[in-house]
Parts: C-alpha cells; structure tokens; sequence
C-alpha cells in the first residue's frame, strides 16, 4: 500500500547503493525476533496447490528470486522472511572480482526496466561458501525449507578456452553447500562470455562438471540460463545439449541487449546509460516466447525456471501456462516491492 510512495523516494538515489541501503534495513529488522515473526507471517503464503517437486527437489512454492539480487549470500534469512521459495545466489566466480565501473545498474521507470553491466562482482567462490555454511548451521526450520540456488560463471581475466576450468572450480567448492547448480553463460556483461553458449564450449563445460558430479553420494541438480536473444537454431542446440549431457533444467531467460524493446524512455539517457542487459517489462513477451518454445520443442518434459519481466501473478501465470515449472522475479522485486512473493502466490492458488 506504501510502497508506491517510498519507492518513489528511493529511486531519486543510486540504485546499487538503495539496494543494499534496503536490505541492510530489512536485516536489522529480522534480526529483532518479533519483527521477524511478523513479518514472515505477513508475508509468507502456505498453500498445498503451491508446492512443486522439481529435479529431485520441494519447492514450497514455485517463485524464487533470480541471480544477481543476494550475489554473495548475504541476505538469505531476509529473503526466506519475504516469503520466496528459492533464492539463487551468485553468479559466483572462483576468486572475488569487483566487476564494472560505478554506475552500472540504472533504472527506467518508464518501461519498468533495468539496465545492469555488474560484471560478476562477487567475493569469490570460497567466501560464499563459507557464508552458506554459516547459514545453514543457524538457519531456523522455515529457512531451511527455502531452496538455494549456485549460479556459477567464470572470472573475467579466464580466457574462453580454459572457461570449463572455472566453472568446475565453482562447482567444487559449492557442491555441499547449494541445492542446485546454474550454469551462466549468457551474461552480457562479460566480454566474451556469450560465445561460451555455443555447442562445442557448453558440451566441454557441463561433461566437465557430469564427471564430478556423478562421482557425487547425492549428485546435484545441474541447469543452464540462456539468453532472450537466441536464435531457434541456437536454442535447438542447447536442446540437443541438455539431451546429449542429460541436464536437469533450463532458466529462461537472462537480460537482453535488444534495445528496440525500450518504448517509454528517454533514448538519450538510454545512450547516456551506455551497454548492459535490460530486465524486467520489456523482456517478458521475448522470454516467454522462449519458454514455450523450449517446452514444446522438450514435450514438456525438461524443467524450465521461467524469468523475465514477472511483476504479478497473471505474469507468473502466463509463463507457468507457457510450460515454466517454476519462476524467478528480480526487475519485479524492485518496482513491486516485498509484497511480490505473496501477492504471485495468492494469485497462483485461485488459477
């Protein structure tokens, strides 16, 4: 009901800097026992017709927040408080980069978007580990039920050739520690990065990681995210791929670099803004298309964790009926507030 009137007040600030203003707040709130409670209670919805059993896993519900929003596991017992059934951490790289330049998340109100070039900042493979440790070893038994997601990429200074070497190194040190792994190769904000979505180079990547994955007690659930800007002979190959090594799921999709999907803003702040992926509104026709494609073309059989441009509950419905098992808000979170999670889900148990 207020939020409308304080995102408004939020968005004449940085974005980077409101986001972890924002969840700094909302840390020291949870950290006050009766707040938590209350506020788990208000925003946390149970439905048995929400549960989804997907790749070996129990979803207490089907909307989890993407990559990109809690890179470093800092905020999971906030995020579990706003009632989300998943959260993906990362992309997490082997060693800590700082990614791009300051500024390099900005927001267009006018189309509901976001534009990123964040560059896989992160604090490396190893300290986010040892977070989700510390986590797991404190979280309550509502924490627990939230699953985690690894979004896995490759440093920026690792040349394309030795990529596999990365996301191995990534896989290694979070296998005991996530419940499921994702691939990233579409990523538009490292220089290269999206050439790793070829045939050759993703079969070299994922039969790397089989390898170790199947020498495992509990091998982990292993899925690719792609991009909204391939075409239907690139998203026939990653179809032959996950057949060929046997994934468990596809996230569709990530940002895009198409810029005719702005339609409301300024064109000389988009210039002004310079490169990087746009999210939300814009993206949510081309990523659903995406979805139902991949779904037919896979007879419904393979996963698929549907992001992009989800703000309300018709939206996640939209991408479910497209074939989605699951779905995944970010650009949403942002400009619908706490509230997104319950509102998706109350909508969900009367469709």
């Amino acid at each position: 009901m207020f939020y409308p009137l304080i995102r408004n007040i939020l968005f004449n600030f940085s974005a980077e800097d409101v986001h972890h203003f924002s969840m700094h707040c909302m840390q020291a709130a949870t950290n006050i026992g009766i707040v938590e409670k209350t506020l788990r209670h208000s925003f946390s919805v149970h439905h048995p017709s929400l549960v989804r059993q997907c790749f070996g896993l129990t979803f207490t519900n089907p909307v989890g927040l993407g990559a990109g929003f809690d890179k470093n596991a800092l905020y999971l017992k906030e995020l579990s408080t706003l009632g989300f059934g998943a959260v993906e951490i990362g992309t997490v790289t082997p060693k800590p980069q700082p990614g791009n330049e300051k500024p390099r998340l900005f927001r267009l109100p006018n189309d509901k978007a976001l534009i990123n070039r964040m560059g896989f900042n992160n604090n490396g493979a190893n300290a986010v580990k040892g977070r989700l440790m510390h986590w797991r070893s404190k979280a309550n038994s509502a924490e627990q039920k939230m699953i985690i997601g690894g979004n896995i990429g490759k440093n920026k200074v690792t040349e394309n050739d030795d990529a596999w070497k990365d996301y191995l190194a990534c896989f290694i040190a979070l296998q005991e520690v996530v419940d499921y792994f994702v691939v990233n190769v579409s990523s538009p904000n490292t220089p290269g990065l999206r050439a790793l979505q070829e045939k050759d180079a993703l079969l070299k990547i994922f039969t790397e990681i089989k390898n170790m994955n199947t020498g495992l007690t509990k091998p982990k659930p292993l899925l690719l995210k792609i991009a909204p800007d391939l075409t239907k002979e690139q998203l026939d190959d990653i179809i032959s791929i996950a057949e060929i090594v046997q994934l468990d799921g596809l996230v569709a999709t990530n940002t895009t670099i198409d810029r005719s999907l702005l339609q409301h803003s300024n064109k000389n702040k988009i210039e002004q803004i310079g490169a990087g992926g746009i999210s939300g509104l814009p993206v949510q026709k081309k990523s659903t298309e995406i979805v139902a494609y991949l779904a037919k073309q896979t007879n419904y059989q393979l996963p698929i964790i549907a992001s992009g441009g989800i703000f309300t509950g018709a939206d996640a419905e939209e991408k479910i009926t497209a074939g989605a098992s699951l779905v995944q808000v970010w650009t949403g979170f942002v400009y619908q507030g706490p509230s997104i999670v319950k509102n998706i889900n109350k909508h969900l148990i009367k469709a």
